[in-house]
């Protein structure tokens, strides 16, 4: 894979993306010792492994994300 770099509004989504799985998955976690059933515990659980392995690959490019904050051009004073 080449060396790829992300326009800021991608780092954003990346961000926003991989807080989302974060938060599903973390709750997914928390509602699976509630629940009885067990088909739709079984489905829980496929459910949490897929989220964790997206978190995964999001966390490998969130560290790729250029983490310097963009800053507009410094304007002179208005005399």
């Amino acid at each position: 894979m080449s060396s790829t770099s992300f326009a800021p509004h991608e780092s954003m989504e990346i961000h926003e993306l991989l807080n989302f799985k974060t938060l599903t998955l973390t709750k997914m976690k928390m509602m699976q010792g509630l629940v009885f059933d067990k088909d739709l515990k079984a489905l829980m659980h496929k459910e949490a492994q897929q989220s964790l392995e997206a978190v995964d690959v999001l966390r490998s490019l969130y560290c790729r994300l250029p983490m310097s904050p963009v800053q507009p051009p410094v304007q002179p004073p208005v005399q």
